[in-house]
């Protein structure tokens, strides 16, 4: 028998030992406050064709909602940070949300970490996918043949990930996790833009997807041990921080008067925290390097990311 007639790891969600975690499970504790997106094309194989066009970058901010998304195309990536470090707890410890719409429309993404937002590390993927055939553009993919590549869940369930798996990976601190990049997966067979899992066998998904919503479909990261300072359920509102790099003077967009903030570095420890005065804080004192800053007030809450020269 083939080892592609085998069902090896977890299968899809509400069947006994799946392992996808809803969007509203109590373990997440974060989600992403910054994404950067590199878009890939609608098709790899036709450069004619224009790159994916739906959805921004913000899309992928937040937590996850099924809808608001951002398309990566063929081989496009996106890299997310966030309000504190990611550390290797007990079980896994971030999960990663696309939007398929039913448990068999799975579009696959390779994930990798870093914890220093240069070198990062692709986690040991799988699939047992059959590859005597395309899967086509509207063929099915079965979770359980899936094993550590995200889009494995349907919308609103995240594909689970274990930094236990990177333990060993020389310059990798897996309990200081600065950013997750997704890798969108081209699934076709053709051996001229193939990509394989990390035992050498090809991956097999949805291709091709020539439209402007091809590719892996980000909606969302959401983080389960984490060094963040007092997160909540982001219910995100718009901030504007200004000048970013700053020297002396941080200022908050407009409407943010009299609420309260914290400032946390990259290490997840709180460094500064009041009511803002003016919509502006005073960063002269803090040392040159990268911080988050919280904020709950009258419109809402929300966090970013700032540069302290």
């Amino acid at each position: 028998m083939s080892i592609f007639a085998q069902r090896e790891f977890p299968p899809a969600v509400g069947q006994l030992g799946s392992t996808a975690i809803h969007k509203d499970s109590v373990v997440f504790k974060d989600w992403a406050a910054s994404c950067v997106v590199k878009r890939g094309m609608q098709d790899i194989a036709k450069p004619l064709l224009d790159t994916v066009s739906i959805g921004t970058s913000s899309n992928a901010l937040g937590k996850a909602d099924g809808s608001r998304i951002v398309s990566l195309g063929d081989a496009g990536e996106a890299i997310l940070s966030f309000s504190g470090n990611i550390y290797d707890g007990p079980g896994p410890d971030f999960a990663v949300f696309e939007n398929a719409f039913n448990a068999t429309f799975l579009e696959l993404a390779f994930v990798e970490v870093s914890s220093d937002g240069i070198n990062f590390y692709r986690f040991p993927s799988e699939s047992l996918t059959d590859t005597t055939k395309e899967v086509g553009s509207f063929g099915s993919v079965y979770a359980y043949y899936v094993h550590n590549l995200a889009g494995k869940y349907q919308a609103n369930y995240g594909t689970p990930f274990d930094l236990d798996d990177l333990k060993d990976e020389v310059g990798l601190d897996v309990q200081n996790i600065t950013h997750i990049k997704i890798i969108d997966v081209v699934g076709t067979l053709d051996s001229a833009h193939v990509r394989r899992d990390s035992k050498g066998r090809k991956i097999n998904d949805q291709y091709p997807t020539p439209f402007p919503s091809g590719g892996f479909d980000l909606d969302a990261i959401g983080v389960i041990h984490t060094t963040a300072v007092g997160l909540e359920e982001n219910k995100l509102s718009s901030i504007s921080l200004y000048p970013n790099p700053c020297s002396d003077v941080l200022n908050i967009g407009q409407g943010w008067n009299n609420a309260t903030y914290k400032l946390i570095n990259t290490k997840g420890n709180l460094v500064k925290e009041g009511i803002l005065n003016e919509e502006e804080i005073v960063v002269a004192d803090l040392a040159k390097g990268v911080y988050f800053i919280q904020i709950i007030g009258g419109k809402g809450k929300a966090h970013a990311k700032f540069f302290k020269q």
